[in-house]
């Protein structure tokens, strides 16, 4: 979380960024697609939102 301190990282958001590191798989589902197209897991691979229908 203070490594995304200029975005309004909640708990939710938190564990999701853990449990992807700790499965080592970045797809996820969450309505917060702006901060998930900012985060990264593994700091530097970007998640694949599973409510993205575009990507």
């Amino acid at each position: 979380m203070k490594h995304y301190a200029d975005l309004p990282m909640d708990l939710a958001d938190a564990s999701l960024v853990l449990l992807a590191e700790e499965r080592n798989d970045g797809r996820i589902l969450s309505t917060d697609r702006r901060e998930f197209r900012t985060y990264r897991w593994k700091k530097r691979k970007p998640f694949k939102n599973l409510l993205d229908l575009d990507d």
